[in-house]
């Protein structure tokens, strides 16, 4: 079975977050508490090369109040891969964060799950509540990806290489899906939105943006059986990502690597 490297890379951030707006369960505390935006890159000893992710666009940012310091694809050339070529790439679920920048990836074949696609373009988007987060652009690139042969779909499970699985979870969307990687320290889970900070996981205390609670609960659950320890565990976006895993030479500001030992975990 293949061991895979893990880079994670950050693209934008949201400096203004407040505590309250992360947590379905809140307190009488409150104050900063940042996040950040991130893309994953896959990477074997052959050199083959799987994406999870996408991000989005300058438009998006300023829509919505984001600081985009990156493309993606001007990240990944940072730690030496051409979006440009990429052939695989796994979209953890279609929100607007996730499913930007069809366009810099020509080659490449998204992996999403049934349950995602049936949900962007369902009766459910009727609902502002539910459509806000999604970017009607980005949901139309995936489908006329899908009637270019652009979309292989996942039900519930697949291996799509030796040591790499998808996991349908649900909670945050209907489709939500994380993926299971092996690497040199063992079985690591990029629970992507399925788990927005550690605290959410740690608290039990779920991303109030949510469509089912019950399915999101379950899924810190599965995330836990798939890793093989919490520090194999990595959420969509924690700052203290960056903090606790060894930098990427040459991208020390914004890529780590998530399949290495982390440097402390505090």
């Amino acid at each position: 079975m293949d061991k895979w490297e893990i880079y994670v890379l950050k693209y934008a951030e949201r400096t203004n977050a407040l505590k309250h707006e992360h947590f379905l369960f809140t307190d009488t505390h409150n104050g900063p508490m940042p996040m950040d935006y991130f893309i994953w890159a896959l990477k074997n000893e052959e050199g083959r090369v799987i994406i999870v992710d996408m991000g989005f666009e300058e438009k998006e940012a300023k829509k919505r109040g984001r600081r985009l310091l990156r493309t993606p694809a001007e990240a990944l050339a940072e730690v030496r891969i051409d979006a440009s070529e990429v052939e695989d790439l796994i979209v953890s679920h279609m929100h607007y964060d996730h499913c930007g920048n069809a366009h810099e990836f020509p080659k490449a074949t998204f992996h999403i799950q049934e349950r995602e696609m049936a949900f962007a373009t369902g009766p459910n988007m009727k609902h502002p509540a539910f459509r806000d987060i999604f970017a009607v652009d980005y949901v139309v690139d995936m489908v006329r990806a899908l009637f270019g042969d652009r979309v292989e779909f996942v039900d519930g499970f697949k291996e799509l290489a030796p040591g790499i699985t998808l996991h349908h979870v649900g909670g945050h969307t209907d489709g939500l899906q994380v993926v299971r990687v092996n690497t040199q320290r063992g079985w690591v889970v990029l629970a992507v939105d399925a788990i927005h900070l550690y605290a959410n996981i740690e608290e039990i205390n779920p991303f109030p943006l949510v469509l089912n609670v019950a399915d999101m609960l379950n899924g810190y659950s599965t995330i836990t059986n798939l890793a093989d320890s919490p520090t194999h565990i990595i959420p969509g976006h924690d700052p203290l990502v960056l903090d606790r895993f060894p930098k990427v030479p040459g991208a020390e500001e914004f890529a780590v690597r998530a399949d290495l030992t982390p440097n402390h975990w505090n």
